[in-house]
């Protein structure tokens, strides 16, 4: 079976275009792949986050994973920074990495430029901990975007650098898992095409009914169609797809049939999209907070997670110091 490994960002909570994108993704992968799935603290601290953050992030991620679904006896999910072989091969890589290749990395470059007063060497090096991240499990497919594609590419000049220099067929060269293929993209609500945190358009799993409700009744409309069978323009085709997502389809129907003759009210449909969302998130909502109350399971979990994480990455450390010449 193929192992698949993948990094999950201390961001905050997860919303509905999170979890019709990758976690829907990752639930349909824990059963069909070896997989592996880690919070990437170490990451973050190329923002400088404050210590109740990071404890605040890496809590409230495991709870919201979790409550979608998935299983950690089936996929573990560790914190990065309990999986201490990893840093120790991150060294090791990037002594065989060139500043000049760091540098014309487009994500650094793009922090470079938003964020001129934090150029740290981990954003420099963020390729080399990612690399790191994923060849300590000798993992076969990465999920990734199409934004960490250069990362995947470094990753495996990496792996080709490291067998090359010492002679060996040691590493395997990570391919790409892109599952944006298969993910569906959920529009903001503000007329945009795709909902998200910066964006400021999203429904949270984690909101309540009332919240739920009030951002709905806020999205973006128009005076409604001129003429029959008239083409949606993108805000009120956004909440379509949206109802595609989660209401019946007998309720999809029954409010295209209306938008088609002519008679839509948007008010109305608004409210049943907002019922619709909240009874999608809600049983999700109720898990996330039993799962936030139960601070030993997820203590449990994450020691869970750590133990086969650090001895599948301490294996394939111990290769290469002896590889390197370490004894």
């Amino acid at each position: 079976m193929e192992k698949v490994i993948s990094g999950i960002r201390p961001t905050g909570n997860l919303h509905l275009g999170n979890y019709f994108g990758a976690v829907k993704s990752f639930l349909e992968m824990q059963n069909e792949y070896d997989c592996m799935f880690f919070i990437a603290d170490w990451h973050s601290l190329t923002t400088h986050p404050t210590p109740e953050n990071i404890r605040r992030s890496v809590k409230t991620i495991l709870s919201e994973y979790l409550a979608c679904g998935i299983d950690p006896e089936k996929a573990p999910i560790y914190i990065q920074s309990d999986v201490k072989p990893v840093l120790e091969l991150y060294l090791y890589l990037n002594m065989n990495a060139y500043l000049g290749e760091l540098e014309r990395v487009t994500s650094f470059k793009e922090k470079a430029r938003t964020q001129p007063d934090n150029v740290n060497a981990g954003l420099l090096t963020y390729p080399t901990l990612m690399a790191a991240d994923v060849l300590a499990h000798k993992a076969d497919k990465v999920p990734v975007g199409k934004d960490q594609e250069q990362n995947m590419e470094m990753m495996r000049l990496f792996a080709r650098r490291f067998n090359r220099i010492y002679g060996v067929e040691f590493f395997k060269e990570p391919q790409s898992f892109h599952f944006n293929q298969k993910a569906v993209k959920v529009p903001g609500l503000d007329g945009s095409g795709k909902m998200g945190k910066s964006e400021g358009n999203a429904i949270y799993l984690f909101d309540d009914e009332a919240t739920i409700r009030k951002k709905v009744m806020r999205a973006v409309t128009d005076a409604g169609p001129t003429m029959l069978n008239q083409e949606k323009p993108e805000p009120i085709r956004n909440l379509f797809t949206m109802m595609e997502l989660v209401s019946t389809k007998e309720t999809y129907d029954y409010f295209n049939d209306q938008y088609n003759n002519m008679q839509i009210r948007y008010g109305d449909l608004k409210k049943q999209l907002a019922a619709d969302i909240n009874a999608f998130c809600a049983p999700i909502r109720e898990r996330i907070l039993d799962f936030q109350n139960n601070d030993d399971y997820l203590r449990r979990v994450a020691a869970m997670g750590c133990e086969r994480a650090s001895e599948s990455a301490q294996h394939t450390l111990d290769e290469v110091r002896h590889i390197i010449g370490f004894r």
